[in-house]
């Protein structure tokens, strides 16, 4: 008999060898790619020498329970999800690379949030399990912004652009500066979930702000960049609405700080933004910009 479990136990399941209730509750299409004798074998080898997990994040998003936690090192993480009716859909056993030398240094311009009202961050943070971009050192201070309403990023159709939140939203100069560069022709993906890989970044605006210090604002919403290449623009200027555009499977903004202003670039890094504020721009929290 199926003992359900919560999401909440999955560590402790773990680390007392109760791998068989952590298995019983996963997804057909997760036992389909791990044995019970592989997931044991795996767990047991992953925790081995670790004292505890400590909770990093749970949030609710368009249906789903997304839970992670962190060994007392620092070095080992685990993620998991689970849908509403407690069937774990997906388990990740993540070794956590860090790059402290960089995670110290901060952008010498100052940077306010790039949007108005209530925003929450999908990926940001300094390791993978939050941002997903931290392991490649162009995108490493990256973060995708969404907005969201009772746990979810849609109303209606998800198929429609226009059923996101963040679709069509304001999005502003998070601090003044000349722009260096504006793409506004992009297509927004139809339907959502297609992506443009050939355009990545969609339409987008950068803005130099000195100090080779380039503010990247990538999958705009099609027609509506209000700004050009050689245009001053102060912080808090409307430069464009929040789209689908380019590499993109939900409407959503990409928002990184670079010393270089060709993404894809050789040598190109991301660099650790330093936020008004202190904001805490990490996964699983929600940010107010303000109106």
């Amino acid at each position: 008999m199926l003992q359900k479990i919560f999401i909440e136990d999955i560590t402790a399941l773990m680390m007392i060898g109760q791998h068989s209730q952590i298995y019983q509750n996963m997804s057909e299409e997760l036992q389909s790619i791990v044995t019970f004798g592989q997931f044991k074998s795996m767990s047991d080898e992953y925790t081995q020498g670790v004292i505890s997990f400590q909770v990093e994040l749970k949030s609710n998003f368009d249906g789903i329970t997304i839970m992670s936690w962190i060994d007392d090192s620092g070095l080992k993480g685990i993620q998991a999800a689970m849908d509403g009716s407690g069937t774990i859909v997906g388990l990740l056993l993540c070794p956590l690379e860090r790059f402290p030398e960089t995670d110290q240094q901060q952008t010498e311009t100052t940077f306010k949030l790039p949007f108005r009202g209530e925003w929450f961050v999908f990926w940001g943070g300094h390791h993978v399990m939050n941002n997903y971009h931290y392991e490649h050192e162009s995108q490493r201070y990256a973060v995708d912004l969404v907005q969201m309403k009772n746990g979810y990023t849609y109303q209606g159709d998800p198929m429609h652009s226009e059923s996101y939140y963040a679709f069509g939203q304001d999005i502003i100069a998070a601090a003044e500066g000349k722009v260096f560069m504006s793409e506004n022709d992009i297509t927004d993906n139809t339907p959502v979930g297609v992506t443009n890989e050939d355009q990545p970044m969609g339409n987008y605006v950068i803005i130099d702000h000195g100090n080779s210090e380039y503010s990247i604002y990538a999958h705009l919403k099609q027609g509506s960049v209000t700004v050009n290449a050689g245009d001053q623009v102060s912080q808090g200027d409307l430069i464009g609405l929040c789209g689908n555009s380019g590499n993109s499977t939900e409407a959503h903004l990409h928002f990184q700080v670079s010393d270089n202003p060709d993404l894809f670039e050789d040598g190109s890094m991301s660099l650790n933004i330093k936020w008004e504020q202190e904001a805490a721009v990490i996964r699983g929290n929600t940010l107010d910009g303000g109106k």
